[in-house]
């Protein structure tokens, strides 16, 4: 049996060509979009910051800088190699309008999206301000200004504003007393006001009720021992003599004696390079001789450390007034109950700076 032919079954049907350019557009914009979706991805949420393997970077940003400039510190680091990406995702996200300045830690592997918030909402790392040996206010100020953003012209202004002074209840004379060297974690963007409360605020936490009543038993103020601690720190860097040298100036002071103690001369001199004392500086007239005057100098020679100033509060109770360098030059002291016997090891610590030539 024959099937009948039919013309129209055995011709294909053909989609118009209009048909077939719309699905190649419409695939070639789908793969142009997954294109653009992946490197808008890569660019927001792809690594951005390269570091050696467990090291950070430290990103500082001040107070008014701009975009171009954090850029450019990046650069010098040499963390973003793409920093292109950077502006365009911090341009789009307003970064311009909403950067806060502070410290920030980068770490490897830190996307754009990553970098670009933590500097928006401000979320900085505090950092270390360590002070140690530090003799005068202009030091401190040097010094931290060497880690913060503040500058030393800032703090120093703040360090002499009377009223906060006033209000913390010290004076020009006695503000050393407030700061004890130490290590603090703080924000880098702190103000010099902040720094200063914060130091008024350490120096209450370290005068506990045990220590004010210490100072209250030997008959001292907080700043009177603060006082006598700078000029033992001054006087030797042994930590284990410092007890026994802070008990000879109690002795002294507790008999009416004079201090007779170098470093306050050398600080009313103003030269602390000093290594020798001569009688010419002995008659420099300053309250801070305590060869000249009697009692205690107005306030601190320096920033005594702690160990200095437990070494006052626990002084040695012994029968010594007097002391002297070694003739050895180790730093070490001969101490002394009488005057003749003090002269005897200072004669001896005289020749041996004769010998060395140190006038």
């Amino acid at each position: 049996m024959m099937i009948p032919f039919n013309r129209f079954s055995a011709r294909k049907t053909e989609k118009p060509a209009w048909h077939r350019y719309i699905l190649w557009s419409l695939m070639g914009a789908t793969v142009l979009a997954l294109i653009i979706g992946i490197k808008l991805y890569m660019v927001l949420f792809g690594t951005a910051i390269t570091l050696p393997a467990d090291t950070y970077g430290h990103l500082y940003v001040r107070t008014g800088e701009t975009l171009e400039s954090i850029a450019e510190d990046m650069r010098k680091m040499g963390v973003h190699p793409r920093l292109r990406e950077f502006k365009w995702v911090a341009h789009r996200k307003k970064l311009d309008q909403t950067l806060k300045p502070g410290h920030y830690v980068l770490t490897n592997g830190m996307s754009n999206f990553q970098l670009t918030r933590m500097l928006a909402l401000g979320r900085q790392t505090p950092v270390r301000v360590i002070f140690h040996n530090i003799r005068t206010i202009g030091q401190l100020a040097g010094r931290i200004a060497s880690q913060i953003e503040a500058d030393s012209a800032s703090l120093i202004k703040t360090f002499n504003d009377s009223v906060m002074l006033n209000k913390a209840g010290f004076n020009a004379s006695t503000l050393p007393a407030m700061f004890i060297p130490n290590t603090y974690e703080v924000y880098w963007t702190l103000t010099p006001k902040e720094f200063f409360n914060r130091m008024h605020d350490e120096f209450n936490v370290f005068w506990d009720e045990s220590r004010k009543k210490r100072c209250a038993e030997m008959g001292y103020s907080i700043t009177q021992i603060v006082t006598l601690a700078s000029i033992v720190e001054q006087e030797t860097n042994k930590n284990s003599e410092k007890s026994t040298i802070a008990g000879v100036y109690i002795n002294r002071l507790r008999k009416g004696m004079p201090l007779q103690a170098d470093p306050t001369v050398k600080y009313a001199v103003g030269d602390f390079s000093l290594r020798r004392i001569t009688g010419e500086h002995l008659t420099i007239d300053s309250p801070y001789n305590t060869y000249k005057y009697q009692g205690l100098p107005p306030g601190p020679i320096c920033f005594p450390s702690i160990a200095s100033v437990e070494a006052v509060l626990n002084y040695e109770d012994h029968g010594y007034y007097y002391f002297c360098a070694r003739d050895d030059l180790s730093g070490y002291h001969e101490f002394a109950r009488d005057y003749n016997t003090h002269m005897t090891n200072a004669r001896r610590y005289q020749r041996a700076l004769n010998a060395l030539g140190i006038k």
